[in-house]
Formats: C-alpha cells, structure tokens, sequence
C-alpha cells in the first residue's frame, strides 16, 4: 500500500513510524513538509493509495481539496477547521471524493466519549451537578480549546439538556452552573500528547472521566488504521464509522 503523507512533524513522523513496523512491504511515496511544500501536486498525489493529513488549520481545506482533485481518498487529523465543514462535505459528494476526519483518532479517546455521552444522559435527572473540562496539551498546540475538547462538550451538549453551550475560560473555579454553558479550560504545558477530563461537582461529591494519552502512538495507530480502512470507499466518515459504536 502507498502512502502520502501530508504533514511531516512529529506527527507524521510517528505515523511513518508505524505504518514500517505493520507492514515493511509498504511504501510512503510523498512526504510534504515546509521545506518542499512545490512536491505538493495533484501529479505527486496519485503515485499515493491514501494521504494523511496533518497540517495547520489555514491549510487542512485546501489540501483536502487537492487530495478531492487527485483522486486520492484522504484522512484528516488537523482540527479547528470545522467552520468550513459543510463546504467540505459538499465539494466531497460532487467530486465523488473520500475523506474521513475525526478531531482524535484514538481508539481511547473515542469510548471516552461514549462513556460520557452515557453520563450526560444520566446526569440530566440530577440537576444538583455542574459539570466542567479541562484540556492540557503540549506548547506547540496552537487551537484551543482542542478538536478533542469541543467534540467532547457536544457530545455531552447532545445529551445533557441544563446546557446550551459551552465557553473558554482561565478559570479553576467551581462550574457556574447557571450560565448556561459548559466551562472548558485549556492549558498548555510542555511533552504532553493530550489529557482530556469532564468532571461533575457537586455540594457532596464530584465525578471525575478522564482520558490521558502516553504519547501520540495512539492517535498515529488510530490514523494509519483508518487509512488502510478508507481505500475502496467513497464519502465521508468518521471514527464511529470505523469502530462501529
């Protein structure tokens, strides 16, 4: 199988990484950094099977773009984009393009929104609880809250119905559970990959759902598996579509 990867920070090159060890036979036939982003062609493009994209958020809808025009499916891991999001998808079904995105590809992370999607669900016949979350990820992260956190609050946005929304905020507080939005903050701290944590306080006790990754092994696994999934499809998927929860 041949691989484009577009994007080759320490993300791509965790994802090289692993794509070698699964299977030697494979081969990534274009890697596109800062340095040679003129490789970057629709020519270049379809020497590949997939591409996986990890890039910059200013850049993640014209790359996808180039991947639609190449005919090459291709896998997104770059968040904060998702305001263009219904474009994306349009131009997806005229082109008879393929693309799955998830803001997290990790297979932990995505029952860790499960889980809480089943807590909110729960939490709404117990209106004495407030509910809050923080994000820590490492000083190179430039969007905040994270893709991670924001798919996070609407999953517990879907379910739990006290909440209209939710906000950023530096504050370690208790939650204003009159304001109507889910408090989310977001740190940044130097070598961590990704915690994520939902806590629900209240006058009694508090409930604590935490997800913390050891490195980005995790989401590179996550991404690769999702590649080798996509080829032969058509449209746009997801994680829920892939691990079918």
């Amino acid at each position: 199988m041949k691989f484009a990867l577009i994007g080759y920070g320490k993300m791509g090159k965790t994802i090289e990484q692993v794509i070698a060890e699964q299977n030697p036979s494979d081969e990534i036939v274009l890697k596109i950094s800062e340095e040679n982003k003129e490789d970057f062609t629709v020519e270049n493009l379809r020497k590949a099977d997939v591409a996986i994209e990890f890039t910059q958020p200013d850049s993640a809808v014209a790359n996808i773009y180039k991947c639609f025009e190449a005919g090459v499916p291709v896998v997104v891991g770059t968040t904060a984009w998702l305001n263009k999001f219904p474009e994306v998808k349009a131009k997806c079904e005229e082109l008879k393009g393929t693309l799955f995105f998830s803001p997290n590809f990790s297979i932990g992370v995505n029952i860790f929104w499960e889980v809480n999607r089943k807590l909110a669900q729960l939490m709404n016949s117990q209106p004495q609880y407030a509910v809050s979350m923080e994000e820590i990820h490492h000083t190179e992260k430039k969007d905040a809250p994270s893709g991670t956190a924001v798919k996070t609050a609407e999953v517990i946005l879907e379910e739990l119905k006290s909440f209209e929304g939710w906000e950023l905020t530096s504050s370690s507080l208790v939650p204003r559970p009159l304001s109507g939005k889910i408090p989310i903050i977001a740190k940044r701290e130097p070598n961590v990959p990704g915690t994520h944590t939902v806590t629900y306080t209240s006058s009694v006790d508090f409930i604590e759902l935490k997800h913390e990754a050891k490195s980005r092994r995790g989401f590179a696994e996550g991404a690769v598996l999702a590649a080798r999934w996509l080829v032969g499809k058509k449209g746009v998927y997801d994680m829920k579509d892939l691990l079918a929860i």
